[in-house]
């Protein structure tokens, strides 16, 4: 997995608040292959995600981005993107702490995530922390299901989704 800063990060050691409200969000369409890995993510972790984490299903547009992170200490947002050259099923991973220019990434809907944290930002509306796992895709076209490389990727970041919960569902 490719770990990348989008922007500056909280300091190491960083504690949130106790029993802070933490979503995830599978962003993506089932109908339209590697698409759905956000979705499949979010599938994978219903029965193992902490009590007090929502889990949400989104098509990425902004603002129901917003109302799903909305309030929340800790939102991860889980994506399928495009990329050039493409590496269908690597995954990365970008922490934003602090809201701040992403420039433009592939995102395979026609707004993007960058869309949406402006848009935040403006409102007054972004999460205390933002963490994003970008998966790259195959195929896009129109069907159901994922492609191998895009569905073995599935699992390993449904247990960095639990990795990073941690701090926001455990005691101290």
């Amino acid at each position: 997995m490719t770990e990348r800063a989008a922007v500056p990060v909280p300091a190491p050691g960083f504690t949130p608040a106790r029993g802070a409200p933490a979503v995830v969000i599978g962003v993506g369409n089932e109908f339209r292959r590697d698409d759905g890995v956000g979705p499949a993510v979010v599938a994978a972790l219903r029965d193992l995600a902490p009590d007090g984490v929502r889990l949400v299903v989104t098509d990425g547009e902004p603002a129901r981005l917003i109302e799903a992170w909305a309030g929340a200490a800790l939102a991860v947002v889980v994506d399928a993107v495009r990329a050039q050259p493409p590496r269908p099923g690597t995954v990365h991973r970008f922490v934003v702490g602090r809201p701040g220019p992403m420039g433009r990434p592939a995102s395979s809907h026609g707004l993007g995530l960058d869309d949406a944290i402006s848009l935040a930002v403006a409102l007054d509306r972004m999460p205390a922390r933002l963490i994003v796992h970008a998966i790259e895709a195959a195929d896009l076209t129109v069907g159901l299901g994922l492609t191998l490389p895009v569905a073995t990727a599935v699992d390993a970041v449904a247990r960095a989704v639990l990795a990073d919960l941690g701090p926001y569902v455990q005691g101290p």
